[in-house]
Parts: structure tokens; C-alpha cells; sequence
């Protein structure tokens, strides 16, 4: 089974707490207070594994969590940190965050790493906030939360040169003969489901990956049968190998189908029609062939066509010469439409934006919008009187009183900050 596209969701570890502790040893003069800190959240991490070919082991774990990290220790030792999760993935798996529909990851390199969900950090102990007024803290910092977000997963193929063409024109046939990759092939009118592989090595030597594509068909750049599952395998293909039946063995014109292949390519993104591009007129030696491969000549004058046949191994050394020759001066192709950049940047001024916005709910309830006071509000402990006090300098300092007071907040007002409601007192 080829599984080549899956949703999972990842959990990152929380930071663990940090501890509010005092030594009171006997030989330790002023020992004062000694609250270790936290231990920093486990990350979610995808690596490269060449041994991976598709991405079947995450359909059946949606949900993958990191441990959290441990609390502080006496004596300001840290708590552990939680352990890391590496999930091994194929070359060539591309990572997407489904809340903002952004790839976030692109993992192309033998041996990449990158972080997807990164843990929390772990919250300070209470020795870090003695100060000469308050030698003797009792607070200390919880640990941040862990990312958590729901992501795509999808697997585009790393071949060099993807051969493409209409269903049953002798595409796996080509492959089979070429590479040691053994596709399904039947003498009726199908296609493939899944992609296939294969390392050609031509006789000076050299050798790149080809990979037999699913048959497209008319509409496939708007999803139509195989649709976008088929394109997106040629997104990585630096030359194209386009394969026309020149025997026309199923009625159809193959001067038809290739404009309708080349119409699909320039409607779907990617620059797929910019990528160099081979014509084999397969199943020369069928009836009629010759004929038709002069009337595609007469109707592309100017595009170079190699004829031959894939089934008796006819015309194929040429083929792969000119494609191996081709291939070493193409360069790789973005993943992203660079026709979307802008070319020529104009910077403009933009007015920073607003650190701290009040909403007016009605019925003296207002919204307190701020990031930043978001992150303190979660890095208080508010388990004592000093995780209030420290909260309210923090508010002022910031700026939200005179923000609320601005924005008409009244003494006895409720402030609403995520989801947590608070008394405005003067």
C-alpha cells in the first residue's frame, strides 16, 4: 500500500514548574531560598530516514505527544527535561500546519531534521526572584506550554525524471525495461494507482532515478481522476519524459493528447510546463505508427522526438542519452511559485502595531488582546498573594491600566484576557 498523504496531530511537552524551596542546613549560614527550575518540554522532531518509502506507520498513530518536563528540584537543581520525539519520515515528505495552511517543513536532505512542535520552557525556581527587598521569594515560575498543532503530512517523490502521458501508452512498460523496478503492467487499458521507482543507469556509467507516474487525463489540474494526487509527484522531477502512443492502439490522436497534457501542466502550479520536456513516440513498430508519428513531426516542427518501442527495447539508448545529458544541466526547480513573489520590493511604512487592544463587550465587559500579556499572565503562579502582586507591576509596567482606562474601563469593570475574568480596581 502507498500511503502518500496523512493528518496526525502533534503535542509538544509542557515546561515543568519551577520550585518554591529553602535550605535550612545547619552548617549553611543564609541559606535562603534554593527552589530549582523546571525542565524544558519534549519536541515533536521529523527526520529523514532513506529506509522510509511512505508515510503508512502514521496512519494508525494520529496523536503523538512528547513528555512533559520535571518539576524543579532542592537545592536549585533542574528538573528533568522531557524526552525528545523523533518520528522518522521518507525523503522528500513535505510538513503543513493545517491552521494556517503554511508548510512549515521540507524535508529533501538525507540525515534532515527539523523541529515541528517545539517544547515548553521550564519555569524558573524561586531563587532566581530574591532581590534585596525580598530575600526570601516564595514564588516561582510554572513551565510554558508545549506547541500543539494539527499538521499534513504529504510524500512528493524525489525523482530526477518523471515520465508522463495518457493511461496505457507504455509508461511502466518503459520503466521496467530501463531500471530493475517491476511496476504492474497488463495488455489492457489501465492505469496506474501508485507511483513506481527505478534507478536507470545508462551504459557510459551514469545513472537517476525515473519514476512511472499515475495516467493523467483531461481536467487533472482542476482534481479530475488521479487529479492533484498525480501532479504533485512531478513537482520534484527535474525533466519530463512525455510518452505518446504513436500506434494509436486505443483510437486516440496522439497529437490530441499531447496538447491535452501540456494543458494540464501549465494550469496547475509549481511551473510544471517550464520543466524540460522529452517526447518518445512509443509502439513504433505498430501498424499505422509511421504515419502518425509524421503527421506529430508536421504539427511540432520544432520539438525533437525520439521514436521507438518500449516492449522490444527499440530507440531506448538514444532516449536515455539525451535525458541524462539534459538532467545534468538542469538545476532544481523551487517547491514554491516564485511567479507569486513580487520581484521588486517597495518598502512602505507601516505604524507598529498595537501591543495591547480593549474591546468593549457591553454590560461593563471589555477584552484585554495582547500577547504579551498573555505570556506573563501564563508564566505567573497564582497559588499566593505575591503571583498577584507580581501580575498586577507586570500589568502596569506593560501599560494595560492607562490601556483600559483609555478605552473607558470603570472601577468594578470585567477584563476578560483568555478566557480568564478579572475585577478592574483603581
Amino acid at each position: 500500500m502507498f500511503i502518500d498523504s496523512v493528518k496526525i496531530k502533534v503535542n509538544a511537552g509542557n515546561g515543568g514548574n519551577g520550585l518554591v524551596a529553602f535550605r535550612r542546613e545547619k552548617y549553611v549560614p543564609f541559606g535562603g531560598p534554593s527552589g530549582g527550575d523546571g525542565g524544558k518540554g519534549g519536541s515533536i522532531i521529523f527526520e529523514v530516514d532513506t529506509n522510509k518509502s511512505t508515510l503508512l506507520d502514521l496512519r494508525y498513530n494520529r496523536t503523538i505527544s512528547a513528555k512533559n518536563g520535571g518539576v524543579g528540584k532542592n537545592k536549585k537543581m533542574s528538573g528533568a527535561d522531557g524526552d525528545d520525539i523523533i518520528i522518522k519520515v521518507p525523503q522528500g515528505t513535505t510538513v503543513k500546519d493545517l491552521s494556517t495552511n503554511q508548510v512549515i517543513a521540507d524535508l529533501i536532505e538525507v540525515g534532515q531534521r527539523e523541529v515541528i512542535a517545539r517544547g515548553g520552557r521550564g519555569g524558573k525556581g524561586n531563587w532566581h526572584f530574591a532581590t534585596s527587598r525580598d530575600s526570601a521569594p516564595e514564588f516561582a515560575q510554572p513551565g510554558e506550554s508545549g506547541e500543539s498543532k494539527e499538521i499534513q503530512l504529504e510524500l512528493k517523490l524525489l525523482a530526477d525524471v518523471g515520465l508522463i502521458g495518457f493511461p496505457s501508452v507504455g509508461k511502466s512498460t518503459l520503466l521496467s525495461v530501463v531500471s530493475a523496478a517491476k511496476p504492474e503492467i497488463a495488455d489492457y487499458h489501465f492505469t496506474t494507482l501508485v507511483p513506481n521507482l527505478g534507478v536507470v543507469k545508462v551504459k557510459d556509467g551514469r545513472s537517476f532515478v525515473m519514476a512511472d507516474l499515475p495516467g493523467l487525463i483531461k481536467g487533472a489540474s482542476q482534481g479530475k481522476g488521479l487529479g492533484h494526487e498525480f501532479l504533485k509527484h512531478i513537482e520534484r522531477c527535474r525533466v519530463l519524459i512525455h510518452v505518446i502512443d504513436i500506434g494509436a492502439i486505443d483510437g486516440r490522436d496522439p497529437i490530441e493528447d499531447f496538447k491535452i497534457i501540456n494543458e494540464e501542466l501549465i494550469q496547475y502550479e509549481y511551473r510544471l510546463s517550464e520543466r524540460p520536456q522529452i517526447v518518445f513516440a512509443n509502439k513504433i513498430d505498430l501498424e499505422g505508427a509511421q504515419e502518425n508519428l509524421d503527421r506529430f513531426k508536421k504539427e511540432f516542427p520544432n520539438i525533437k522526438v525520439f521514436e521507438g518501442s518500449a516492449i522490444i527495447n527499440e530507440g531506448i539508448d538514444k532516449l536515455l542519452y539525451e535525458t541524462i545529458n539534459i538532467l545534468s544541466v538542469t538545476p532544481l526547480f523551487p517547491l514554491y511559485d516564485s511567479k507569486k513573489e513580487d520581484k521588486h520590493i517597495v518598502y512602505t511604512y507601516k505604524p507598529k502595531e498595537k501591543e495591547i487592544e480593549v474591546k468593549n463587550l457591553g454590560n461593563g465587559q471589555w477584552e484585554l488582546i495582547s500577547d504579551k500579556a498573555s505570556r506573563i499572565f501564563k508564566s505567573i503562579n497564582f497559588d499566593n498573594e505575591e503571583g498577584y502582586y507580581r501580575f498586577a507591576v507586570a500589568m502596569k509596567k506593560l501599560g494595560v491600566d492607562d490601556a483600559l482606562r483609555e478605552a473607558g474601563v470603570l472601577e468594578g469593570d470585567l477584563i476578560i484576557l483568555d478566557d480568564y475574568r478579572f475585577e478592574f480596581v483603581e
